[in-house]
């Protein structure tokens, strides 16, 4: 079996490893990252889902870092695309004029936008790219990882890494069982958390909906695809708490959970430029076609797009049926199934049977741009899991510490090993445990140092969302611009150990090497405390 060695192992390539391996590089490390998937770049890329960020992401609230890859994108479109003018000149360019994000875009540019961040250090050999793989195996030497072995989706190929860190950037916590590191999936009880929204008892199996998502755009002729062998299972689905079909225009809202009604209107004819994202003042998704817009062709030269192409991500490709993680491989593979048959039945469903504003039914027109996701299916290339095992950390972050109903005018939690910040309401969907969404106001908050750090692990440390949080709380420590900052941290905290031969436990339990950890990470361009007078929403 051929084997590898390097300082730092990265298993994982989406936001929170591609940052990971940046800011380790930076600092001097040689870096394997892995990726299971064709693109690098997680959330943003092989999953398709569009930038989740606060109301601040243009002036504060991300690293220096992070920031690099928001500008490359729009970079990216002014070099490449042929933008009207007036887009051009926008500093605040929104290529989808999307009311989710400030910042909709096609998932290949950000594939590019990496790629370019990364070029340099693959150049030098400092980093090394080695996908598609997915972890199988690892050795221990007590309580510190010793190896992991990679496995070719592909191929089968095996490759064994050495490394004298690792970290676990893995959209579901992969590394965690096979290093045998103590975690948690699924709801925590009120009783060790203490937190006012957990159950009485836990509920390991009770985990957040999953997504396929995919891309479409509305042009003439018939494009509808053949009908899903799930779609008479899909099409009369509904739960008990749900209040209509899964396959309709109709969801809970998310914060009343009363029945909302919204309409899909394909191309509107709208100005991409009056689009104002800022989901803290208006949620956007009255009209589906324009919530996720990933490409608004208004804002393009006439003539050079037939359509707009929007990216589908709404409640009614929302996967609860059963957990995908910690069940036989064959359970997991027949879900994952299922979830794709959602997803095509919806896109089935709205070219065949949808309510049209003018009466009809039905939008043959959609087309499914299998192109912009990079997959001959259609499908995003991989599942958007918005929940993962999550390690049980020196520091744990639970609702009381960033909940705005409980923290009142105080903020969140001030941490003294503050590594990063963030903004998201605690945005939780429906669940494998039959619970509708949780959706509670949360304050700005902070990224300990602690909740990257194992309880009994040496030298794994978590990269995105399988940090130190509860299931409540990763609702809003889940999302693009935090899981960045994780991996980031993650990244320079391992090669500035293996600079200083300090661990991250050391580390953490020194209030010296915790100021000189934090000074690196300022000079860096990661923002440890929010301005004042920012508040939570």
């Amino acid at each position: 079996m051929p084997e590898a060695q390097t300082q730092i192992l990265v298993v994982g390539g989406g936001l929170g490893g591609v940052a990971a391996a940046l800011a380790a590089a930076d600092h001097g490390a040689d870096v394997i990252l892995t990726d299971e998937f064709d693109w690098l770049g997680g959330q943003s890329t092989s999953q398709a889902v569009p930038p989740d960020e606060h109301s601040w992401i243009e002036d504060f609230g991300c690293t220096a870092r992070y920031r690099r890859f928001r500008d490359g994108i729009r970079d990216h479109y002014r070099r490449h695309y042929p933008l009207t003018d007036a887009a051009r000149g926008r500093t605040d360019l929104n290529p989808g004029a999307g009311w989710v994000s400030k910042l909709c875009h096609e998932p290949r540019v950000a594939v590019a936008v990496i790629e370019e961040m990364l070029a340099a250090h693959r150049g030098t050999g400092k980093i090394q790219v080695i996908q598609p793989v997915r972890p199988i195996a690892a050795t221990m030497d007590g309580h510190r990882v010793r190896t992991v072995e990679l496995e070719d989706v592909g191929t089968g190929t095996r490759t064994t890494v050495v490394a004298d860190y690792v970290v676990d950037a893995t959209e579901t916590g992969e590394l965690l069982p096979l290093t045998g590191t103590e975690y948690v999936l699924g709801f925590e009880s009120r009783a060790e958390t203490g937190e006012p929204s957990a159950p009485e008892v836990a509920q390991p199996e009770n985990v957040q909906a999953m997504s396929v998502c995919f891309a479409v755009d509305h042009v003439d002729g018939d494009h509808t695809i053949d009908r899903p062998e799930q779609y008479d299972y899909w099409r009369t689905y509904t739960t008990h708490y749900w209040g209509a079909n899964l396959l309709s225009w109709s969801a809970p809202n998310p914060r009343t959970l009363e029945i909302t009604h919204r309409h899909f209107s394909p191309n509107p004819g709208d100005d991409p430029l009056t689009v104002v994202a800022d989901q803290a003042v208006n949620a956007g998704d009255g009209n589906l076609w324009t919530f996720r817009r990933i490409l608004a062709r208004d804002m393009f030269t006439p003539g050079s797009y037939d359509s707009d192409i929007t990216l589908v991500n709404w409640p009614s490709i929302d996967y609860f049926d059963g957990p995908l993680i910690d069940v036989p491989a064959d359970v997991a593979a027949q879900r994952l199934h299922a979830a794709k048959q959602l997803s095509l039945s919806m896109l089935y469903w709205m070219q065949t049977e949808a309510p049209r504003p003018d009466g009809g039914t039905g939008w043959p027109g959609l087309r499914l741009r299998g192109d912009v996701v990079g997959t001959d299916d259609g499908l995003a290339m991989a599942p958007y899991h918005r929940e993962s095992r999550r390690i049980r950390a020196l520091e744990t972050v639970c609702e009381q510490d960033v909940s705005l109903a409980v923290r009142g005018d105080r903020g969140a939690r001030r941490y003294p090993d503050s590594v990063g910040i963030g903004m998201y309401r605690i945005d939780l969907h429906p669940s494998t445990g039959g619970d509708n969404y949780i959706d509670v106001g949360a304050e700005p908050f902070e990224i300990p140092l602690g909740a990257l750090i194992p309880q009994s692990t040496t030298n794994l440390l978590a990269g995105c969302k399988n940090i130190g949080t509860t299931h409540i709380t990763n609702g809003c420590y889940r999302l693009h611009p935090v899981e960045w900052n994780i991996g980031e941290v993650a990244g320079l905290l391992a090669a500035e150990c293996l600079k200083q031969g300090t661990t991250p436990h050391q580390v953490h339990g020194s209030r010296t090497l915790t100021d000189d950890l934090q000074a690196a990470l300022v000079t860096d361009g990661v923002e440890l405390h929010w301005p004042d007078g920012v508040q939570g929403y």
